[in-house]
């Protein structure tokens, strides 16, 4: 069988969706020696692969994302290559594209929450565009020979707005990397002074960085975008004075509005980090009392499943997926109420038991996680897929 992978969100270029669809191809590398594979790469991210198994072939396919080039263009290429199955890890389904194709939906974020503060965009132009990213999914998921999506929550959130959809819909879950690396002390000490919460002169390359912290801090990693909800944790700054608000994402339009709304109201123990390298995640994650994950809406929830790995408690909403994927290994709050997360905060900080009992049952929930049996099941997909053609 000869199948495609949109592979244009690969890597940290495409932030969640981009962790997704590489580790779906790592995996599918090492556990299928029997099909052929074209993966199709933007230039910004074609380098970054690297095929390991000679059964993978990658294409340059330099078609923007949401575009008219990915709508017109993109199909043509593909018609070209003669795929018997075409997986779109996104729901971007060119419409001219009318072969056979699985299609991942991971949530329905953009459906739930038609905001204008989702866009940079005018008005005008974004009511286009969300007309557009309307047609373009149901579309996708009315022509899809079979759609994976990453929780049940998002499978019930598909079916009650595409009732279509019901019997041609997987769940495959996605797993946290077990990847930790481990700086040397003075790297360590350099990454706290450079995001402000060490001073330069104080401990220099000591062998506990921790004691070289200012304030013990909570971490957030994520992007800011509206759904994320994280002018909940400039309000909850001014509750815990004596604690540093970590947060850690790109520096976009989303991060840099929250950036001035910290500024106009006089929030000084709010860090914005920006974009870290995985090695100095894991040191953050070590030293981090807690991680917040005040999220309105998740398909799936990967950050605060990341965080359980790297022996992080973590506190989360009761929204979207995240009860069905965290399990037990969290402690929930309501996104909307700023008490109910104080409440549960304070009892976190004030018996160190329940942070011991949390890092203990987060390394068991994150075992329950696979990246291989994910793509065992999505390769399952695709060859059963193919025999029913």
């Amino acid at each position: 069988m000869r199948i495609g992978i949109d592979a244009r969100f690969y890597g940290s270029l495409g932030k969640g969706l981009g962790r997704y669809t590489e580790k779906l191809i790592e995996y599918l590398e090492d556990i299928d020696q029997e099909n052929d594979y074209i993966i199709f790469l933007r230039a910004e991210n074609y380098a970054e692969y690297q095929p390991k198994n000679p059964r993978f072939t990658k294409v340059l396919a330099q078609y923007a994302w949401y575009g008219f080039s990915e709508q017109c263009f993109f199909p043509m290429l593909l018609y070209r290559l003669k795929l018997d199955l075409m997986h779109f890890p996104h729901f971007n389904v060119p419409l001219l594209y009318r072969r056979r194709f699985v299609v991942t939906i991971h949530d329905l974020i953009l459906l739930r929450y038609p905001t204008l503060r989702n866009t940079t965009r005018g008005a005008w132009l974004y009511s286009v565009k969300y007309l557009a990213y309307r047609f373009v999914i149901a579309s996708a998921i009315a022509r899809a020979s079979h759609i994976i999506t990453v929780s049940h929550f998002t499978e019930s959130d598909i079916i009650k707005r595409y009732p279509q959809a019901a019997g041609k819909i997987s769940v495959t879950y996605e797993a946290a990397d077990p990847l930790c690396q481990i700086l040397s002390p003075s790297a360590e000490h350099n990454l706290l002074v450079r995001i402000g919460l060490s001073r330069p002169e104080e401990n220099k390359g000591q062998k506990e960085p921790l004691r070289d912290i200012l304030k013990p801090y909570f971490l957030y990693v994520g992007n800011a975008y509206p759904h994320k909800n994280l002018e909940l944790l400039l309000v909850a700054a001014k509750l815990f004075p004596n604690h540093i608000f970590l947060l850690v994402g790109k520096e976009d339009y989303f991060y840099a509005r929250l950036k001035v709304q910290a500024v106009q109201e006089r929030i000084t123990n709010v860090i914005f980090a920006g974009f870290l390298t995985d090695g100095e995640l894991s040191t953050l994650y070590r030293l981090a009392q807690v991680y917040l994950f005040p999220s309105l809406y998740e398909g799936f929830g990967l950050p605060p499943l990341e965080a359980m790995s790297r022996g992080l408690p973590v506190l989360a909403s009761r929204s979207g997926s995240l009860p069905e994927i965290l399990g037990e290994a969290a402690l929930y709050f309501d996104a909307t109420d700023i008490v109910s997360f104080e409440q549960v905060l304070r009892s976190v900080l004030d018996d160190p038991l329940v942070r011991i009992e949390l890092r203990q049952r987060g390394y068991r929930q994150v075992a329950r996680y696979s990246f291989r049996e994910m793509a065992y099941a999505t390769a399952k997909i695709y060859q059963e897929i193919f025999e029913n053609k």
